[in-house]
């Protein structure tokens, strides 16, 4: 894959969902309320936009409270996913086929993606001429270049003239996001974050639809009872919605006359053997196009599997056997995430104009413990603990917080942007952003040093004697020593449980790693 292309993708995928998304979700909220409608729901419920939106889902029909501008559109825009997010059946009304059967539901703006939101815009709202041909221009860019971009990369060629265009456009809807568009051109590349993106920008709810207009197809044209097989996929459909197609394996290390306490350090690139204790989600049909996605996942000390993935909206937790107890909703979408204890996970959280957070959660209780702001900061680069601390990597730095008093007890600066942060005895390791480097910061000489790999690192765990295991762009994983002076490469038949793009952890209670 080709870095800069890589590169490319993220920064236009960044101007998507960070600039242009919220400006329509703000240009949309504007339009109502000078109507003196206080809510995108109220909004919603008003006969006209009802109306409207009905047509643009459902053919042949009739309404009985205005049938003079009923449309029987050619195109049905307005998909199934939207519109049962937008509206729910009233089933008092079952004796008409109109949308006055239908009652809007408590949907939010930020619920709302750019193609939703576009399509209300243009078809329920009032846009200046120029604000209609940017709204529809730049949705058109949003589909051209991401939503059907399954390789995740703009060439050069592309983008020149693809950034000359998205820039003129947004500043047609909002003249004073020039400073936001120089700042996320010129932004640090995260691996993590553009996958979490590709996921989001695809349209897999749309192709998810379309599988299952094909099925209700293919039943009426064979008339047959054919209810087991429609039953069986669209189980299928149900769980690829809910859930991200990443498959978990908990790893388990052969004892090797090895026990707690009396451990011997792993010679480097030893063959460590590993089995698949259980797996969460089952086979998809559309595995190469959510094959990219992150996930953000940690192993708690009695073996549960905490799970973020924006088809959970929310953290999903698992016991031991795969099994998923319950969804704890999250205000925001998370960045990146690490267990505190047993019953506490932080997660950081980062959104525009606002300074970042971590927010704690019970997963026991399941709710929200606390928020810690970060007022000095712009943005975080990872998240873990050390010694009943938080360590968060932010702006060309690490600092290190007691979440009891939500003080910073140590600000360490560094020379570049951190994308990944691991511990392993008393250093502190990290992604030296694009660069083949893993560095590290020591407690005991309290200076930076810094391993070069045969390929740029991006995701690393630390594993029972203290060593790592770091994977690699080049799909290799590198076994490197817990003084990080040395590595070693595992050969191809050690990694294989290691999927890529990836990433693993380690529970140090549990002994047992895991690959996401």
């Amino acid at each position: 894959m080709d870095a800069d292309d890589r590169r490319r993708y993220f920064i236009v995928g960044s101007v998507i969902l960070e600039i242009v998304q919220p400006l329509l979700r703000t240009r949309l909220e504007n339009d109502y309320s000078s109507k003196g409608i206080g809510s995108l729901q109220a909004f919603l419920s008003t006969l006209p936009v009802m109306h409207v939106l009905f047509h643009l889902r459902h053919r042949n029909a009739y309404c009985c409270k205005d049938k003079i501008n009923c449309r029987n559109n050619s195109k049905l825009p307005l998909i199934y996913c939207q519109w049962d997010l937008l509206y729910t059946e009233n089933t008092g009304q079952s004796g008409h086929n109109c949308h006055c059967k239908f009652i809007a539901n408590p949907v939010k703006l930020k619920q709302l993606d750019i193609t939703l939101a576009s399509l209300i815009l243009l078809n329920c709202c009032n846009l200046q001429q120029s604000e209609e041909n940017a709204v529809r221009e730049l949705r058109r860019y949003k589909n051209n270049y991401l939503s059907h971009n399954t390789e995740g990369q703009i060439t050069d060629t592309e983008y020149k003239s693809l950034w000359t265009d998205l820039t003129k456009f947004v500043l047609q809807l909002d003249p004073h996001r020039q400073e936001d568009l120089i700042r996320i051109e010129n932004r640090p590349f995260d691996e993590g974050l553009c996958s979490i993106y590709s996921l989001y920008l695809l349209n897999i709810h749309k192709k998810l639809d379309e599988i299952d207009t094909r099925i209700h197809g293919i039943e009426s044209a064979l008339q047959i009872n054919t209810q087991g097989i429609k039953s069986a996929l669209e189980e299928v459909l149900r769980i690829q919605r809910n859930e991200a197609n990443r498959q978990f394996c908990k790893t388990k290390m052969i004892e090797q006359g090895m026990v707690e306490g009396q451990l011997s350090p792993f010679k480097l690139g030893q063959d460590i053997n590993f089995y698949q204790h259980y797996q969460i989600d089952s086979k998809s049909v559309l595995n190469t196009l959510l094959q990219r996605a992150t996930l953000l996942a940690v192993m708690m000390d009695d073996g549960r599997l905490v799970m973020y993935a924006i088809f959970y909206e929310g953290l999903a937790i698992y016991n031991t056997d795969g099994s998923q107890v319950e969804t704890i909703p999250v205000d925001d979408d998370p960045c990146y995430m690490t267990a505190v204890n047993n019953s506490t996970v932080a997660v950081t959280i980062e959104q525009m104009f606002i300074h970042p957070r971590i927010d704690l959660y019970d997963i026991n209780n399941k709710y929200k413990l606390k928020s810690i702001q970060l007022y000095e900061f712009e943005e975080t680069c990872g998240i873990t603990m050390i010694n009943d601390k938080l360590i968060v990597g932010v702006d060309r730095g690490i600092v290190i917080i007691d979440y009891q008093t939500e003080q910073i007890v140590q600000h360490i600066e560094i020379h570049n942007q951190p994308s990944e942060i691991n511990v392993s005895d008393n250093r502190i390791f990290y992604i030296d952003d694009m660069q083949k480097n893993l560095c590290w910061y020591s407690y005991t000489d309290e200076k930076i040093h810094t391993l070069t790999l045969p390929s740029i690192p991006f995701s690393m765990t630390t594993l029972q004697d203290g060593s790592l295991y770091v994977l690699c762009e080049d799909e290799s994983v590198q076994h490197v020593s817990s003084d990080g002076e040395q590595f070693n490469s595992l050969k191809t038949n050690q990694s294989k449980f290691f999927d890529f793009p990836g990433c693993i952890l380690y529970n140090s209670k549990q002994k047992k790693n895991g690959s996401i």
